[in-house]
């Protein structure tokens, strides 16, 4: 079956329907798969070139000068570095999107191991594990200390309710007390999510005295 179609040549001579970028960004897209499926050069396709130009000239009438443009993607960037991407990933969600589970499960590690520094954790006494589930869930990134149980994961428990944590009586206590629940804004602040972690589990300032306690 030829992909060569007409189509894409009626729409490059006439794109006035081709009103939005989307509409004309979709056209040429289409066009590109067409002349990809049928075996034909793409960079030199007229049908994909004044489409190419047609989207172009929609951008280019967007009122906003390049150099607005240019300072709005430069301000978007320093936004974007300001702020976990976990903040992020919890709005959009990673079910279905492995990169962004992927990139879920390695910051969701880097932020409790932030939050184990916090708590004055010795590295010895605690482990932090990913269970990566299915695609169509983010997993859990836990944290587990001699007295302190903290589980991060998207999805389950809704917005604002992230982060589960409780008191354990040490590394094969899984069952713990009641739990606790916490948004991810909270644990990417680790002192301030550690110092409300000591305050509502009566925990010690420090992993070493709780270690005595349990020994």
């Amino acid at each position: 079956m030829s992909y060569d179609l007409a189509f894409r040549h009626q729409q490059a001579l006439d794109p006035s329907a081709l009103l939005t970028l989307p509409a004309a960004l979709y056209a040429l897209n289409a066009a590109i798969d067409d002349c990809h499926n049928a075996g034909r050069p793409q960079d030199s396709d007229p049908a994909i070139i004044l489409l190419a130009r047609h989207l172009g000239a929609i951008a280019s009438e967007m009122g906003d000068s390049d150099l607005q443009l240019r300072r709005a993607c430069m301000d978007a960037i320093a936004d974007i570095r300001r702020k976990p991407a976990l903040i992020a990933l919890a709005h959009k969600g990673v079910a279905y999107d492995e990169p962004a589970k992927k990139l879920f499960h390695t910051d969701g590690r880097k932020a409790l191991r932030a939050l184990a520094d916090a708590l004055g954790l010795p590295e010895d006494s605690y482990a932090i594990r990913s269970n990566r589930g299915g695609i169509a869930v983010s997993g859990e990134v836990t944290l587990h200390g001699m007295n302190i149980y903290v589980q991060l994961s998207l999805g389950a428990m809704g917005a604002g309710r992230e982060v589960m944590f409780r008191r354990v009586a040490g590394r094969k206590d899984y069952v713990g007390d009641r739990n606790n629940w916490a948004s991810v804004h909270e644990l990417v602040q680790p002192a301030r999510f550690a110092a409300r972690i000591r305050r509502e589990l009566h925990l010690p300032q420090s992993d070493a005295a709780a270690t005595l306690l349990v020994a």
